[in-house]
């Protein structure tokens, strides 16, 4: 059995080393508790942002016009819904029944033809793939009010203004760049074997696409699903453009976003603050039950296709 006798220098410049990796750890802790405290706290920060705004104006709809103006933060005194009864017979209902009419539509044919060329992009290559990729990619950065002056006139052309129809085209059309992107990258990650295994099998391009690899994307479909919903429910400018009346005999199908301004439009020089504020949240609140709802899955969506 061998002894090693190590010389002072050399044990004390072993305990200077043990010090020097039990410093550097412990400074490494003390920067991540730093940084978790400031992520934690903007976060905090943030959600206080978006909370309190929604609060001020759910409980606005139970005030009266003297508490909004006297106290924008003080409690309603008589919680009544008399404000959301008001604001659905002035026109609300209506506003909420065309965007739903519109929505119903356009989201499900969005989501069918953005799924099926980012699949094909993903999956299939052949010349100018890329070409066609980057075209779709592309129309995602390209700001639609460049675009509005040429697009009122080809909907004209069409005879589409004022129709359901031609506001779903042009939302289908307005929601396939993103939904091409998401979907192209959310494809790109399913198992090829799978894709073979159907092939082996017999299955035609088609059958593969809905009976396999459709139901395999289910997350990602789920996730830009409600981004298109969020996206187009909350869409302003186009329905104000596209869903105007051409003529006095032509009737009004204004969306939900239109209808808020239009209910502000209507009180003239009357003051029923507590309508609007009804209007707004009646706006708010299917897409915050939505989001809700589909939180985890959305979740789920968007970190599957990078722990895949």
């Amino acid at each position: 059995m061998t002894t090693v006798i190590k010389a002072p220098g050399e044990a004390s410049a072993e305990r200077s080393g043990g010090a020097g990796r039990t410093g550097e750890r412990g400074g490494r802790r003390s920067e991540g508790v730093v940084l978790n405290v400031f992520s934690h706290g903007f976060l905090v920060l943030w959600a206080i942002m978006i909370v309190l705004p929604l609060i001020w104006l759910a409980l606005g709809s139970f005030k009266t016009d003297a508490q909004i103006g006297g106290s924008a933060l003080s409690w309603p005194s008589n919680w009544n819904f008399d404000a959301f009864g008001r604001a659905w017979n002035k026109g609300i209902g209506g506003y909420f029944a065309h965007t739903l009419i519109v929505l119903v539509f356009s989201v499900p044919l969005t989501m069918l033809f953005g799924s099926m060329a980012a699949y094909v992009l993903a999956r299939y290559p052949f010349r100018g793939n890329r070409v066609i990729y980057y075209f779709f990619v592309s129309g995602a950065m390209f700001p639609v009010f460049l675009a509005l002056v040429p697009l009122f006139f080809m909907v004209k052309r069409f005879d589409m203004l004022n129709t359901y129809q031609g506001l779903i085209l042009v939302y289908v059309a307005y929601s396939m760049p993103f939904t091409v992107f998401f979907m192209h990258s959310f494809f790109r990650t399913l198992p090829t074997a799978i894709h073979e295994a159907a092939v082996i099998d017999g299955a035609s391009d088609t059958r593969i696409f809905f009976q396999v690899m459709l139901p395999m994307a289910k997350p990602g479909l789920i996730s830009v699903g409600i981004f298109n919903v969020l996206g187009q429910w909350n869409q302003y400018i186009l329905p104000a453009v596209l869903m105007q009346p051409q003529t006095s005999a032509d009737p009004e199908r204004y969306m939900l976003t239109q209808g808020l301004i239009q209910l502000q439009y209507q009180m003239g020089y009357e003051t029923d603050l507590p309508v609007l504020f009804a209007g707004a949240t009646i706006a708010i609140i299917p897409m915050l039950a939505v989001y809700l709802s589909f939180q985890r899955q959305i979740q789920a969506g968007l970190t599957s296709a990078t722990l895949k």
